[in-house]
C-alpha cells in the first residue's frame, strides 16, 4: 500500500499535469476538452484538499 507521502506526489503530479492540458484547451477554445479536465481537476483538488495539500501557490486554474 502507498505511503501518504506517495500518493500526495502522485496526486500532485497529476494536478499540475491536469492544469497544464486546461490552460492549452482554454488558449485553443476546446470547451468540450476542458469541461473534461475540469472534472478530473476538481476531484483531484478534492483529494489534495483532504490530505492536507496547500494548494495556494499551486492551483493556477483558481476554479
Amino acid at each position: 500500500m502507498p505511503s501518504d507521502a506517495e500518493i500526495a506526489k502522485e496526486t500532485l503530479e497529476q494536478f499540475k499535469k491536469v492544469q497544464r492540458y486546461m490552460t492549452a484547451a482554454k488558449k485553443e477554445d476546446a470547451k468540450e476538452t476542458y469541461a473534461i479536465l475540469k472534472e478530473e481537476y476538481l476531484s483531484l483538488k478534492a483529494l489534495l484538499n483532504v490530505i492536507g495539500v496547500n494548494l495556494i501557490d499551486i492551483d493556477v486554474m483558481k476554479e
